[in-house]
């Protein structure tokens, strides 16, 4: 067992420290950087998505687990504004780091190393917190960060956002039994051998460009560390409360708790510069998911030892 726990976490440390070790030895700067990411973000991943959705088989569950994760997110943001004053004076984006999760660019990754080609199961938490990203988080985050919401510019990043698009096309095909009659059919093979080849290389890039991104400030630790306790705190009462509710609904499944056990041991989403001004708090909330992301990557070990259980 201990083996294969491993041969299991081995490849996802060796690609995070080679991103590491870019960045320490300038292998490729922050251009290049944004290069891989763009890649990844705007095709591979939507690709990995789109597949997940095209060949789910669509049951009330999916539908059931999307609502249980859409509403623990919103309330993890309204029990995040509770939890302000424990940090002060960085409470301002609190709420974000406490709720959500880095499903993107972390959680397909991860999960398709513990269940491989099952990814879709991962994609119904995903498509809740997707959705509660680009809605509830996105126009809070915006509030808070310049004072004001701007639904239009919310509207705009998320019809524009190729993450999202990949994910309503797939279900739409996927749903409508489209996905099925394709895979069927004499071109089913190409199609299914095509997709799988693009979403290959997404989890050795992604975990890459997150150990390139890791940043840590020492006077912030502090400050960090508690808002890091306060996340594992909200998230394991999420983790509780929503399993309770899916899994009194429907018979347990392994790898259904799995993928939301591993989406609320992930770190907060790395979208909060990209939305909001940040303004002196931008050691705070990149020193946070940093440690958010090595604590995830400490629980994978434990999460990884329950799949082989």
């Amino acid at each position: 067992m201990y083996l294969s726990i491993i041969q299991m976490v081995l490849p996802v440390l060796t690609m995070f420290l080679l991103g590491w070790l870019c960045n320490r030895k300038h292998i490729f700067d922050q251009q290049g950087l944004a290069g891989i990411k763009s890649l990844v973000s705007g095709v591979l991943l939507p690709v990995v998505l789109f597949n997940a959705f095209f060949t789910a088989e669509y049951s009330g569950r999916i539908a059931l687990t999307f609502a249980v994760v859409y509403g623990s997110c919103a309330l993890g943001l309204g029990t995040g504004f509770l939890l302000r004053r424990f940090v002060k004076p960085y409470g301002k984006f609190l709420p974000f780091l406490v709720t959500n999760f880095e499903g993107g660019m972390m959680g397909y990754a991860l999960y398709g190393l513990l269940y491989p080609g099952q990814t879709h199961v991962f994609a119904m938490a995903d498509i809740g917190q997707t959705l509660a990203a680009f809605t509830v988080y996105l126009t809070v985050l915006q509030a808070v960060g310049s004072g004001k919401a701007d639904p239009r510019s919310i509207a705009k990043n998320a019809v524009r956002n190729p993450v999202l698009i990949a994910i309503l096309l797939g279900v739409i095909l996927g749903a409508t039994g489209v996905g099925r009659c394709v895979l069927d059919s004499s071109v089913g093979s190409i199609v299914s051998d095509t997709l799988s080849f693009i979403a290959a290389p997404v989890s050795g890039l992604i975990l890459v460009i997150v150990g390139y991104e890791l940043s840590f400030s020492r006077a912030m630790m502090k400050p960090v560390m508690l808002t890091v306790l306060l996340r594992l705190l909200v998230t394991a009462a999420l983790l509780g409360i929503g399993s309770l509710v899916v899994f009194s609904v429907i018979p347990f499944e392994k790898q259904l708790f799995t993928a939301l056990l591993l989406a609320w041991s992930l770190p907060a989403p790395f979208i909060i510069p990209l939305f909001a001004d940040v303004t002196g708090h931008e050691k705070y909330i990149s020193t946070t998911l940093s440690v958010q992301t090595v604590v995830s990557l400490v629980l994978f070990v434990g999460i990884a030892a329950y799949v082989l259980g």
